[in-house]
């Protein structure tokens, strides 16, 4: 049990807040005692909030929250701070509940008689912490002016009041960066706009604006100076303008980072480690980190991207994954790094020296690991077996793992945690240790045939909680998968298939360390070889079958695979015949060999007089024919029955046998097809309609088959239903089909409350690109982790279209800053994308940069300084980043290849010509001579010296 769970059931039970703050006591004495004080009262905290999602404006939980405050147990600066930061999220938007909880911080501090320093922020408290929490108080009065009004709850009033309190205790804004100043001044400029604004707010804000102002006035002198400093060095020795510039690049690093978890399941993403590897190699010598700088920026970008996943109720699906990745993988990637990075001159010993000389510092990022600390793995299935185990500290985990892949000596563990053999045990290597077996043998023996789904279950629970074996679990499941194929063991191949269709803990273990799609592809290698004429049991055979096309089908759409090429050695293999599968069902659109099969099976399955399936039948059909035909096959049998050449029994009983494990792995097809022939038919297809909602509905139609087709589903019958399809469906009720494609999306059931709408009409694909842009440039300025999922964006618009909205908002982004833009350019430009993807970096040099450099020539003079000094930085950067790209891929690799769709000695040559030939606008004449004025630029580019 955890204290979320505790508060939740004393909540639910009706228990009075006094002895429920005792329950508290007693469960922190007896399981939290070597928790900080710090951690307990933000679980506290977080266990009270979390339900105001359900039960808003709950008296009884304002009571909960006084009472832990009064007790001591729950300080007010920590319940402030956790408070504005849950206050963020659209489930607490609620005029009734913001506004108690403004009450409850504000009551408690004018019942302390303190001033707000010492009462709402602790003395100390770092000027930069304290802005933070000034900029939720400011995102809070914001959300107020947008909820409705209410005569009970004046929560405009209390958020004002509030934000005025915490406004007083800023003393001194000279120590802020620039950057923190501007993004500060244009918040609260925003708030100034807001008509309502009461006057006493209004008052504090524009004096806060002043101070402010004041800053970037002295800072907007030292920035053009620090600009002209920057263009100095280019036509020096200009080492800076090429590379990250900085010793703390957390924005370059979290968004390589994010990068690898998003595409994990394919080439460049984590499972796939020698591409992995060449990219934070070519990172090393883009920014010309020192080693221990190097690991520094690495490990703690992920902490980062950890601590910045866990949410306020606890632990998410994303903080799950960001956990495995950095305990699981990380080290794993920087023992590859380490040995191919000695190309840089720096013996592998000596690389072992300065990750050593880097892990104590840190390991003591308290700001980070008590926010990853801060919440325990919450209990599942598996409780009752885990009452004596407790969360690990994530440093004690990760020094472990770092000891076992060989990156850390035992003796500098020691000096880092004397207690590490006390204080942290794996627990599955502790197991397999009992069992005297190590690791992968013990995953060899829990995986077998013999293993009941219950076992599996529990072993894989086991194993997702613990990140130190993931490793060897993939070992096992990659090496099992790859001997199946190879021997056409079918038995063996369908028990891990159908594990990590069932389970996603499995596949997401799998993917953070292995290539899946080199697993996708001896799937459908072994499909494509499968002889049904030679098993000895043709039915349990495709059975089996079934299940590797099951996973291949769900793989390829969890991880968006449909556009990659798979390959087995030299062999090409394609799951083109996955995707077409009831897209035709037309009888004269097929060959003859298929024909034949129609008829077998249509004989077979819609025959009065049918005995059932043969064996024969089964043996003269390849899997990959069967999918094929079996939307042909319904629709043949859909016309008889409404032609009433087909009694209903008859073709409920042939429908019966794709419900069977024999025939469902095929339903994917046909649930495509009756979905499209719904709409063709404008929803007035009763039969059609009856089928897809016995095939949906079924217990027995396969989760990844209902997964699979979902999105489809939801939106053939939108909630609600449009009147013109409402009369076509007559008195037939979507409702059980809906609800069981949002159950299987793991959407909420479906009320009043939760309907999936289609959204507005007006709403335009690439302003979401350019919103996930925003929010990236948001994450950079305020210092957290940066994600932009460009493969997503590339998804909601063309590729011109995206890298001319990306620049739009850096060159707007620009004009304060130029370092955080410049770093999402290079990362965006110089990233590897899938196979049959654009590639964004001849795009952008050849297409989108000359219209830039066009419009910047009817700029004034200031503005065009400034777009030149960008799109240098941009260009410099990228071809920089490009070239330490290729270079890695050959001596990481031994690929000589061009990842980024040409070769980057062509793409600078055309670009040195293009901006030769346009020389006589001033803009690419200036980016000509400040590009061939960088001698380390010229040095990588000779092209542009000869453009001189």
């Amino acid at each position: 049990m955890s204290l979320s769970e505790l508060t939740r059931n004393a909540f639910q039970s009706g228990i009075t807040a006094r002895k429920w703050i005792g329950l508290c006591k007693l469960f922190i004495s007896k399981n939290l005692t070597h928790s900080g004080a710090h951690s307990v009262e933000t679980d506290i905290s977080n266990s009270v909030l979390v339900l105001f999602r359900d039960y808003p404006g709950d008296p009884a939980l304002q009571a909960y929250l006084k009472q832990a405050i009064e007790d001591g147990v729950l300080s007010l600066p920590t319940f402030l701070t956790t408070f504005l930061a849950a206050a963020q999220s659209p489930d607490l938007r609620h005029t009734a509940t913001l506004d108690m909880l403004c009450r409850v911080v504000l009551d408690h501090h004018y019942a302390s008689g303190m001033p707000a320093i010492g009462s709402l922020v602790s003395y100390g408290e770092p000027t930069s912490r304290l802005l933070n929490t000034i900029q939720n108080a400011m995102a809070l009065l914001r959300t107020a002016y947008t909820l409705p009004e209410s005569h009970l709850h004046q929560l405009t009033a209390s958020a004002a009041e509030l934000l005025i309190l915490l406004l007083s205790c800023v003393t001194d804004v000279s120590q802020i960066s620039t950057a923190q100043a501007m993004m500060h001044f244009v918040d609260t400029n925003a708030l100034l706009q807001i008509p309502r604004l009461t006057a006493g707010a209004r008052h504090v804000l524009e004096s806060f604006a002043f101070s402010l102002s004041l800053l970037l006035d002295d800072a907007k002198v030292a920035r053009e100076a620090q600009m002209m400093h920057t263009l100095q060095l280019a036509f020096g020795k200009g080492e800076t303008i090429l590379g990250s510039s900085s010793e703390t690049d957390i924005v370059t690093c979290t968004l390589l980072l994010n990068h690898l978890i998003f595409n994990r399941a394919s080439e460049f993403g984590s499972g796939d480690g020698p591409h992995a590897v060449a990219m934070l190699v070519a990172l090393l010598r883009w920014s010309s980190w020192a080693p221990a700088t190097f690991y520094s920026q690495i490990i703690i970008s992920a902490m980062t991207c950890l601590a910045q996943s866990v949410g306020p109720a606890g632990p998410t699906r994303a903080s799950s994954i960001w956990k495995a990745f950095t305990i699981g993988r990380l080290p794993h990637l920087l023992a590859m790094f380490q040995k191919s990075a000695q190309s840089e001159g720096i013996a592998e010993a000596d690389w072992h020296t300065a990750l050593q000389f880097s892990l104590p510092a840190i390991l003591h990022r308290t700001d980070l690991l008590e926010r990853i600390d801060s919440v325990g793995q919450t209990r599942s299935s598996d409780a009752a077996s885990e009452k004596s185990v407790m969360p690990h500290s994530f440093a004690s985990e990760f020094l472990y793992q770092m000891l076992h892949v060989g990156l850390v000596e035992q003796a500098v563990a020691a000096t880092i945690n004397p207690n590490l053999p006390n204080d942290f045990h794996p627990r599955v290597a502790s197991e397999a240790q009992e069992a005297l077996l190590d690791l992968p043998g013990y995953f060899e023996a829990k995986l077998s045939p013999d293993a009941s789904p219950e076992d599996i279950e529990v072993l894989l629970y086991r194993a997702w909680r613990d990140p130190c074996c993931h490793a060897a679990f993939a070992e096992v499941v990659v090496k099992r998968f790859t001997s199946s194929t190879k021997n056409v063991d079918t038995e063996n191949l369908s028990l891990v298939c159908k594990m990590l269709c069932k389970h996603e803990m499995a596949l997401d273990m799998l993917s953070l360390h292995a290539k899946i799609t080199d697993l996708v592809a001896h799937a459908l290698a072994f499909v494509e070889d499968y002889d049904c004429e030679t098993v000895g049991d043709p039915q349990t055979a495709v059975t089996h079958v079934g299940d590797v096309v099951l996973f291949v089908e769900a793989t390829i759409a969890r991880f968006n695979l449909a556009t990659h090429a798979f390959r087995v050695g030299d062999r090409q293999l394609s799951a083109e015949f996955l995707r077409t599968a009831g897209l035709g069902h037309r009888q004269d659109a097929f060959k003859d060999e298929d024909l034949s099969a129609i008829n077998s099976w249509t004989k077979a399955l819609f025959d009065p007089g049918s005995e059932g399936i043969e064996d024969t039948i089964l043996r003269a059909t390849h899997p990959k024919v069967l999918l094929r035909i079996a939307p042909a096959l319904f629709s043949h049998a859909i016309n008889q029955c409404v032609e009433q050449k087909m009694d209903k029994e008859v073709l409920t009983n042939g429908i019966s046998y794709f419900l069977g494990p024999l025939l469902n792995w095929t339903l994917a097809g046909v649930i495509k097809f009756l979905l499209s022939e719904i709409q063709r038919r404008g929803y007035k297809a009763p039969v059609h309609l009856e089928v897809l909602k016995t095939l949906l509905t079924s217990p027995s139609c396969p989760p990844a088959v209902v997964s699979l087709s979902a999105p489809s589903t939801l939106r053939t019958f939108p909630d609600p239903i449009p009147q013109y399809s409402q009369r076509g469906l007559g008195t037939f009720d979507p409702k059980p089909i809906r609800q069981a494609a949002r159950q299987a999306l793991g959407l909420p059931a479906e009320d009043s409350q939760t309907a999936l709408t289609m959204g507005s009409s007006n709403t335009h694909w690439h302003d979401q690109a350019r919103q996930l842009i925003k929010n990236a440039l948001g994450a950079a300025r305020s210092g957290r982790a940066v994600a932009l999922d460009t493969d997503r964006c590339l998804l909601l618009c063309p590729p011109t279209q995206f890298l001319t909205t990306l620049f739009y908002e850096l060159c707007l982004a620009a004009t304060m800053e130029m370092e955080a833009p410049r770093r999402i350019a290079t990362f965006v430009l110089t990233t590897p994308r899938p196979p049959r993807s654009p590639p964004l970096l001849p795009i952008f040099l050849h297409l989108v940069l000359p219209s830039l450099v066009a419009s910047a020539d009817g700029l004034t003079a200031s503005e065009q300084t400034l777009r030149v000094e960008f799109l240098v930085l941009v260009i410099s950067s990228a071809l920089t980043a490009a070239v330490h790209l290729e270079w890695a891929m050959l001596t990481t690799c031994g690929e000589e290849r061009y990842v980024l769709g040409q070769s980057v000695t062509s793409m600078a040559r055309r670009l040195a010509g293009d901006l030769k030939r346009r020389g006589h606008g001033p803009t690419a004449s200036m980016i000509l001579q400040r590009l061939t004025a960088m001698q380390p630029f010229v040095a990588n580019f000779p092209t542009f010296a000869a453009e001189v």
